[in-house]
């Protein structure tokens, strides 16, 4: 099966999960209807197992020189983080982290379809960004340069998303909690939220 498809395969199964889920509320799962809505309300649901799923993935991407700029994208502030947005950087990847991305995007969706929205954990994923920033800082000379690069020329995009790429190195080593707090944060807010551009 083509990628693509494979992709809206998977999205399709856990769309049509929805109705058995809202049936399985008597055996402790609950279905709350707005989380479909965007990529962030799948975000606010997402288990750390799968948040750490997605992590995973991206980070896969990212290690492929050719693919890493569309996972940067992501990370973007005004990047588009929707399930449209999601699924547009899917569709630019190639075939086997295609599918792993997919793979990970639909595990959290049909995880967050079972899920209430996830404690806060935004203070574990400052903590944990603050720790893997100092890693990555130590381990590469121009880290903080990188993510100091403005603009929207390429070569800064590109310098950013090296620094970027390292950042998921040192996240990489981190607990799967703190990963998945980490990666939470960073698919909603992005990075300059996080001072990581400053």
């Amino acid at each position: 099966m083509h990628p693509t498809r494979r992709y809206w395969f998977a999205m399709l199964l856990a769309l049509s999960l929805a109705p058995t889920l809202a049936v399985a509320q008597n055996n402790g799962w609950a279905l709350d209807p707005g989380v479909l809505a965007s990529g962030q309300d799948l975000l606010k649901h997402t288990p750390q197992r799968e948040m750490d799923g997605l992590f995973q993935a991206v980070h896969a991407a990212a290690q492929d020189d050719h693919q890493a700029q569309v996972l940067c994208d992501l990370f973007e502030p005004d990047a588009d983080r929707s399930l449209s947005g999601l699924n547009a950087a899917a569709t630019r990847l190639g075939a086997d982290n295609q599918q792993r991305f997919a793979t990970a995007v639909a595990n959290a969706l049909v995880a967050s379809l079972q899920a209430s929205t996830q404690p806060d954990d935004s203070a574990v994923a400052r903590q944990g960004l603050k720790s893997a920033a100092v890693t990555a800082a130590m381990l590469h000379d121009g880290f903080a340069a990188g993510f100091a690069a403005d603009g929207d020329a390429v070569d800064s995009r590109r310098t950013r998303c090296q620094s970027l790429r390292w950042l998921l190195d040192a996240m990489q080593t981190r607990p799967l909690a703190e990963r998945a707090a980490m990666t939470r944060m960073l698919l909603q807010q992005g990075m300059q939220q996080q001072g990581m551009q400053q």
